[in-house]
């Protein structure tokens, strides 16, 4: 039996890859930053906070060559639009998005006032929507690109200390990365979501007060908080070239509280 030759992808891999990580200041998106500027991949590292962005770019390429921190609102547009010109005239046309920057904020679930509610979700959604569509658009011109979406089991289960609107932002995370998935993907474009419960990381400490962290562990059925490193190394690995085959998912890292 002789098995068919699959058609060529649109387009192929960058040496090396040009990542940009949104949230890149601290925790989670450091983390990713670190790896992917690991891996070989020159990394722009954006966020609110452009000082602490740069002091990790600094950490990484002191030279600057390789790495380099820049202010990024996520809430905006034109903000994706800047960072796309600002990287394209500076390395190229990123070849990876990590779309991890979210507002975190602890609410009551009866007393949520709607100009919370409409805030994060706005930024948090908005963040992976703007990303996907402004840089997405830029990967499927050059037929190339790999984004991965960091969701939350928050979006899964209905999360517990975080809130109705961080919750409800990350699902409506999980229904994006379908959609531009389905629309990239004849475009050599991959869109995935990595959906993490808690991790050992300084926004689980803040939300999550200290006398209630040990029961929190204790309903995770391995026992501890998750390793964030872990998480980095799927994302490198959603990213890889090879991952072409793998679209529209969403990797779930929860410790065993949300079993599917």
């Amino acid at each position: 039996m002789t098995v068919p030759t699959p058609p060529s992808s649109p387009g192929s891999a960058p040496a090396p890859g040009i990542a940009v990580v949104t949230g890149a200041a601290g925790g989670m998106g450091a983390h990713i930053s670190r790896r992917l500027h690991a891996e070989g991949h020159r990394v722009l590292l954006t966020d609110l906070d452009a000082a602490a962005a740069q002091r990790i770019a600094v950490e990484l390429s002191p030279d600057g060559s390789t790495a380099e921190g820049l202010a990024l609102d996520v809430a905006d547009r034109a903000a994706f639009e800047a960072a796309l010109s600002h990287v394209q005239e500076r390395w190229g046309t990123p070849s990876i998005l990590v779309n991890n920057a979210a507002m975190t904020q602890a609410a009551d679930l009866m007393t949520l006032a709607a100009e919370d509610f409409n805030r994060v979700l706005t930024t948090n959604t908005g963040s992976v929507f703007f990303g996907c569509q402004v840089f997405g658009a830029a990967m499927a011109d050059q037929g190339y690109g790999r984004i991965v979406n960091l969701a939350s089991l928050a979006g899964q289960n209905g999360g517990t200390a975080t809130g109705a609107h961080y919750a409800a932002s990350k699902g409506a995370i999980l229904t994006l990365t379908k959609v531009f998935a389905r629309e990239l993907a004849s475009r050599g474009v991959t869109v995935n979501a990595i959906s993490p419960g808690p991790h050992d990381l300084p926004i689980v400490h803040e939300t999550v007060p200290a006398d209630k962290l040990a029961g929190v562990v204790a309903n995770i059925p391995v026992g501890r908080l998750g390793d964030p490193s872990y998480v980095a190394d799927m994302v490198a690995l959603l990213a890889a070239p090879n991952a072409g085959f793998v679209t529209g998912a969403c990797w779930d890292v929860n410790g065993g509280l949300y079993v599917r």
